[in-house]
């Protein structure tokens, strides 16, 4: 009997200890590669962000009935946009760029929520901020600039490192008053939140005066600006025009497409490249200057992009999420092919960076008279107001 019952001791005993052992136990499980694990092991995710200076941008966009012009604008000269924020430094460091999207003033908004819509929260995601902005359409409704601006500053992470860069966009042709929310609160708000609120009037100047959108400005330090929002945007060709798109088809090969998120990221970028390239060659152009620069990563779903993190890890790779043509490869022949499109890579983006060299003093010379609206007015301000913190450009 003692040895009956000694004996269920120790079952006992060992039964608990393993059941502690599975349960203390890592679970396997697949991950996207820009997923945070909790756990001890080395991971696969690269989506670890750089300590150093960010400029964060926030475009508020009035996507009332009279608007199209505005959000034609914003589609065509966003890849101009990001590529002069491209050449920003910060003493000798390049800063990373999110851009946050909202629409305000259209009727199919919900009038509770001050017919206002985050369509993009603050993203590096190049290709997701250009979708976002293609899927933009306007309908008439009530413009409440005030509202807007506190909502922003409520939803947005605007974080607290003194040297970023933070700049709200706020684009409309309605007085700058209406609504519940007092512009000239959300305005000092934003000011005290160290966020600079720019106001970009789409009309007459001096109307825009009338109508407050530059006293909001004043009260946040930005910069008050009129622009015909209805002014096709000019796009200089160029003889180096179409070396560039070629070695955009040659950069595109260059990306491995990482489980069924990549799959989807691949086709993104596929279809932002006709986007960009629907409204002229030019801008195709631009886009792909874009994907040369800094700025352009995709490291959630490209192992080109996720090797350059020092969390990454080969070895912890799920083989049923690798493409085709690293199927049943070994984790040393899939390091090889990834330097090598690495390597690729790099040769690519600098050709394109001399291309756009020649084409950047080609366009100075033939379209010194360049006034593109929404463009200008934004890098005009983002510039002038960047010397404060020491920022420069190339």
């Amino acid at each position: 009997m003692k040895t009956t019952v000694k004996f269920s001791l120790v079952a006992l005993t060992a039964l608990f200890f393993l059941a502690c052992n599975a349960n203390n136990k890592k679970k396997t499980k697949n991950y996207v590669l820009n997923q945070q694990i909790e756990t001890n092991e080395p991971t696969v995710l690269t989506n670890l962000k750089p300590d150093k200076q960010y400029i964060k941008v926030a475009l508020l966009l009035d996507t009332s009935n009279s608007m199209d012009g505005l959000i034609d604008q914003a589609k065509a000269q966003l890849w101009e946009i990001v590529n002069e924020l491209s050449y920003a430094k910060s003493k000798d460091n390049k800063p990373n760029l999110e851009i946050a999207i909202y629409e305000y003033g259209n009727d199919n908004l919900n009038a509770e929520e001050g017919y206002i819509r985050q369509v993009l929260a603050f993203s590096n995601d190049l290709d997701e901020i250009s979708k976002q902005l293609f899927s933009l359409t306007t309908k008439g409704g009530n413009e409440y600039c005030g509202y807007v601006i506190n909502t922003a500053l409520d939803q947005l992470e605007w974080k607290d490192n003194p040297d970023d860069l933070k700049f709200i966009f706020i684009a409309g042709n309605e007085p700058f008053t209406q609504g519940k929310v007092n512009y000239k609160d959300a305005s000092k708000r934003a000011h005290n939140k160290d966020v600079t609120v720019n106001t970009i009037f789409c009309g007459d100047y001096n109307q825009g005066i009338s109508g407050y959108w530059k006293d909001g400005a004043d009260l946040a330090h930005g910069d008050y600006m009129a622009i015909n929002h209805n002014q096709e945007t000019i796009h200089v060709a160029t003889p180096y025009d179409d070396a560039i798109l070629k070695q955009n088809n040659k950069l595109n090969k260059t990306y491995i497409a990482y489980g069924f998120q990549g799959i989807q990221k691949m086709q993104l970028q596929a279809e932002q490249d006709d986007n960009a390239e629907g409204y002229s060659s030019a801008n195709a152009v631009s886009r792909t200057i874009s994907k040369s620069s800094h700025l352009y990563k995709n490291s959630s779903w490209d192992l080109v992009d996720a090797s350059k993190d020092k969390a990454f890890k080969y070895d912890r790779l799920d083989k049923n999420e690798l493409p085709q043509e690293l199927k049943g490869k070994s984790v040393s022949e899939i390091e090889a092919y990834v330097t090598s499109k690495k390597k690729e890579r790099e040769v690519i983006q600098e050709k394109i960076q001399e291309l756009n060299s020649k084409r950047k003093d080609y366009i100075l010379k033939a379209n010194k008279g360049n006034n593109n609206g929404l463009e200008n007015a934004m890098i005009k301000a983002i510039k002038s107001q960047a010397k404060a913190k020491k920022y420069s450009w190339k």
